[in-house]
């Protein structure tokens, strides 16, 4: 009884200093909640978030005022065609001391910080794509033979250009399933561009000030996972992940005439500890069946992929994934 006396006591806190950290984000990031609520979902998981729109929408700066509410060291890496494996990882070098002896030192890339930002990560090529791999995976990176640990925290906020676009190359599927959630940027509704208008073009901005520190962060993720799950909520998960599937008994007409292939256990995974983030951000102490619903987009969109004849029908992978939701939860339509 004490024991869960305390749990509730260190949700109500957390839920409280979120609240603050939700505040002060919104400072300088105006407008889209369900994007700050997904960026800090990943945090508060311990996980990775691909941050997915068209240049312009605030994406850097949103990863750069997570990392000042953070309070975590935050590097940024622009992702180029030439961008090579070591100009994120670090290389060694062979240096010349006064008594002419020489050696090698490792000198640190950008990796080793706490909160790195990916920019344009699909920009890049493939082998440069697959020295996050690793990192994100094993939160530590091999130089040289040697295994060089990371964190913690350590977490990898992307951002990815649609890639319809030129000069782009699209993520390997392997390192999709490495980001807990994938998070869409749309463009903001007129009022909410009215103030992004009205607040950052005038003499100065706004500032965000400090909320957690990283011990504070890794405090949150193991008050997230001690957090209760209704054995409702956890049927659901299953119930929803087994349903994309398109090789299940589960799977429906849709899914298997429309889905290449489904999410693995990782999405299963990602969901358990999404919902209790989702809970903790509404200030409740325990995840519903709606919080699932409400994630399996973020949460699957990425890890899984639609045949080329559903894509030449037109056909949204989003909006399949909301009607598979919706049956497999046996939600209310409306």
């Amino acid at each position: 009884m004490a024991e869960d006396s305390a749990l509730v006591a260190d949700i109500e806190a957390l839920g409280e200093r979120l609240g603050q950290a939700r505040a002060m984000i919104a400072r300088r990031f105006i407008g889209q909640e369900r994007v700050v609520d997904l960026s800090l979902t990943a945090l508060l998981c311990g996980g990775h978030g691909l941050l997915v729109g068209v240049p312009g929408l605030g994406k850097t700066m949103l990863v750069d005022t997570l990392g000042t509410v953070m309070g975590l060291s935050t590097q940024r890496v622009q992702f180029t065609p030439d961008l090579m494996p070591a100009d994120i990882l670090g290389s060694e070098v062979l240096e010349t001391a006064k008594d002419g002896s020489r050696a090698f030192r490792f000198i640190e890339g950008p990796i080793f910080c706490q909160l790195l930002m990916a920019d344009e990560i699909n920009r890049a090529s493939p082998r440069t794509q697959s020295a996050l791999l690793q990192a994100m995976q094993e939160r530590q990176v091999t130089v040289a033979g040697q295994h060089r640990p990371l964190g913690p925290p350590f977490h990898v906020l992307a951002t990815q250009n649609p890639i319809e676009q030129e000069g782009t190359y699209p993520l390997p599927e392997a390192q999709l399933d490495r980001f807990l959630v994938q998070i869409d940027v749309d463009y903001p509704d007129r009022e909410t561009e009215r103030n992004i208008l009205l607040a950052t073009t005038g003499a100065g901005e706004a500032i965000a000030s400090q909320v957690f520190d990283a011990p504070a962060l890794i405090a949150a993720q193991t008050v997230l996972r001690r957090m209760p799950v209704g054995e409702g909520v956890v049927e659901a998960i299953l119930d929803l992940v087994r349903a994309c599937r398109p090789d299940a008994t589960d799977a429906g007409a849709a899914v298997k005439a429309s889905v290449s292939w489904g999410p693995g256990p990782r999405a299963a995974q990602a969901l358990m500890l999404a919902v209790r983030a989702a809970a903790l951000l509404d200030g409740r102490f325990a995840p519903s069946v709606e919080d699932v619903a409400a994630l399996a987009k973020p949460v699957l969109s990425h890890r899984m992929a639609l045949t080329f004849a559903a894509r030449a029908r037109g056909e949204s992978l989003g909006q399949l994934i909301a009607d598979v939701a919706r049956g497999a939860l046996k939600l209310d339509a409306a």
